[in-house]
């Protein structure tokens, strides 16, 4: 809904103070499947949205080009996605999200599909991307961890009808200890809301 993609049935999605009522660019999107063109390399992958909004082709390979520096994946500007891994994937498709230069990042379980490790892997790099750009970003997880470990606030949602439950504001400076007391603390505290919320289903 805030995409564009959906349309709310109640309510509305104000951004910058503009009602949504479609796709825009300026909110760049990021789903849980990787979505790659399977027959472009990754820098055409990357420089498709600029492309659709008929930036020149110089251009275009420039600002591609500085987006998979910032992802790491320079050497592998030329691949395609099959050459690539799950998490190098994931990483094409937040460079041709950042490519866009949006003013909303928008993350649908963008790690879901990875293993522990690579999804550890990607939490660290999507948190110094952030540190980067600075782009408000909205991440959808289910895990409650990720949540914790990443977020700045976080909303938890209650289920059928979908409505806010709490929204949980996090204090403390990055990077963060998983293993610390605050962590737990409010881990516990979101994973309660959770249980409490399907008890009442």
């Amino acid at each position: 809904i805030i995409a564009g993609l959906e349309t709310a049935t109640t309510g509305s999605v104000i951004v910058d103070g503009r009602a949504v009522t479609g796709p825009d660019p300026k909110r760049g999107m990021v789903f849980q499947e990787y979505s790659l063109f399977p027959w472009r390399r990754v820098v055409d992958n990357v420089a498709f949205g600029l492309e659709m909004r008929g930036v020149g082709k110089e251009e275009r390979r420039k600002t591609a080009d500085h987006y998979i520096e910032m992802v790491g994946l320079s050497q592998f500007r030329d691949a395609y996605p099959y050459e690539l891994s799950g998490g190098m994937r994931q990483r094409v498709a937040i460079a041709r999200a950042l490519a866009n230069d949006p003013d909303v990042l928008l993350m649908d379980e963008p790690f879901g599909a990875l293993d522990a490790q690579t999804r550890n892997r990607m939490q660290k790099e999507l948190l110094s991307l952030w540190e980067k750009t600075k782009k408000t970003i909205v991440f959808v997880t289910h895990s409650v961890d990720e949540a914790v470990y990443l977020s700045d606030r976080i909303v938890v949602l209650a289920p059928r009808p979908g409505t806010v439950r709490e929204s949980i504001t996090i204090p403390w400076p990055r990077p963060r200890d998983r293993t610390s007391a605050e962590f737990a603390e409010v881990r516990r505290r979101v994973l309660r809301m959770i249980d409490e919320s399907e008890s009442a289903q």
